[in-house]
């Protein structure tokens, strides 16, 4: 089964009309793109877009012998032309299933916003999914679904989508998971593919022709990710975007809840309002028994910064006398085994931590011992991990990975 991609950007294309933003102002060429419409083996196209034909025939492909137009979601604007010899486009009613002369199946996929998802299933028994923008689909808890061969859907407005369906087995590890419909919303240059890469997705230019069934170089999720950064960078943001394509996510807070702390209160409401609603909390920094459960869920943990603090407060480290006379080596001892813990884990991990040797100097010798303790910590932490990136001013840097 042949899969021409006629568009892949949202239903307003990219760049947006009149819209100065960056992501705009860069896009053109090979990263202009037309409002998502797939062509499916030259007889079936779902979604009709403005300038279809001509999208067609710059793919070196022809609407001529499409034998049935599906709508996904809703058109907003005025309607759209049906170019001469198309059939008229539909909706195919959620559970509905049809079956095309061309040896083609379809089934209509119920979602959790306004649209439809379609099921292709090709004369060779491969199958894809296609999803609309802002659509996930809805009523999965009770499938045992095979893995599709391929996934079409908004990645990266609706990532949740993807864990709903690693949920119940229908995206599997060779699953081609292709980023549509998308929009303005991330920064120009590398900043796209290095989000679908942390969801085990990709990105095609319009025009592109996939085959479906046949294994691609799918990107490898990495199973342990440090995220750095400093105050308000938006490191922890960065880390929980890592994960939201993922389900039943362990969100591990280090950090407690200190009664009567406003300010912190605040900071933990923030916290818990972006996450998504499937993802579980515990407040502990016993993480060594949590690293060592095998194929536990992935687990993200805010932060190393709070876990120190912690552990140092439990060997007394910030009295002189403690730390020499024994303090230091048992800071070491819960470093080394914290560390081991990742190198040996079965879970996806991705940790936060924050980066304080760029910014003032301590005026207290304990603050000083903090500052060097987190420093050592994190090194030995990024030791064990395969991606190590350094949030600034929101952009995530690569270190490592």
């Amino acid at each position: 089964m042949e899969l021409t991609l006629l568009g892949t950007g949202a239903p307003a294309g990219l760049p947006r009309p009149d819209c100065p933003c960056a992501a705009c102002a860069t896009a053109h060429g090979p990263a202009a793109r037309g409002a998502t419409a797939l062509l499916v083996d030259g007889t079936l196209l779902l979604d009709l877009t403005p300038g279809a034909a001509l999208a067609a025939a710059r793919a070196g492909q022809s609407l001529a012998g499409v034998r049935q137009v599906l709508l996904s979601h809703p058109h907003d604007g005025p309607a759209v032309e049906v170019p001469a010899g198309l059939p008229q486009p539909v909706r195919v009613p959620d559970g509905r299933e049809l079956a095309l002369l061309t040896g083609h199946r379809v089934l209509a996929q119920a979602l959790d916003a306004p649209g439809t998802g379609y099921a292709v299933t090709g004369p060779g028994g491969q199958r894809l999914l296609y999803l609309p923008p802002g659509g996930a689909p809805a009523g999965l808890e009770e499938q045992s679904a095979e893995p599709y061969d391929m996934v079409l859907a908004d990645v990266l407005g609706r990532p949740d989508a993807l864990a709903r369906l690693r949920a119940v087995a229908a995206v599997g590890p060779t699953t081609d998971v292709v980023a549509v419909h998308l929009d303005h919303d991330v920064p120009p240059g590398g900043e796209l593919p290095r989000r679908l890469a942390a969801a085990g997705a990709r990105a095609v230019p319009d025009g592109t022709t996939l085959t479906v069934g046949v294994y691609e170089d799918v990107p490898d999720v990495p199973r342990r990710t440090l995220v750095l950064g400093g105050a308000r960078s938006g490191k922890s943001v960065e880390a929980e975007r890592r994960l939201e394509a993922f389900p039943n996510v362990l969100y591990v807070a280090t950090g407690g809840t200190r009664g009567g702390d406003g300010e912190w209160a605040a900071r933990v409401a923030a916290h818990r309002e972006r996450r998504p609603g499937s993802w579980r909390t515990v407040e502990t920094c016993d993480l060594v028994p949590l690293l060592k459960e095998d194929d536990g869920a992935p687990l993200l943990v805010d932060c190393l910064s709070l876990w120190l603090t912690d552990a140092m407060d439990a060997v007394g480290a910030w009295d002189d006398a403690e730390w020499a006379g024994g303090g230091e080596r048992a800071l070491r001892a819960r470093v080394t085994e914290l560390t081991d813990a990742v190198r040996h884990t079965r879970r996806t991990l991705v940790t936060v931590s924050n980066e304080v040797g760029s910014g003032i100097v301590p005026a207290t010798a304990s603050g000083r011992r903090y500052r060097d303790e987190l420093g050592r910590l994190n090194a030995a932490f990024a030791a064990e991990c395969e991606h190590v990136l350094l949030v600034v001013a929101g952009q995530a840097l690569a270190l490592r990975g």
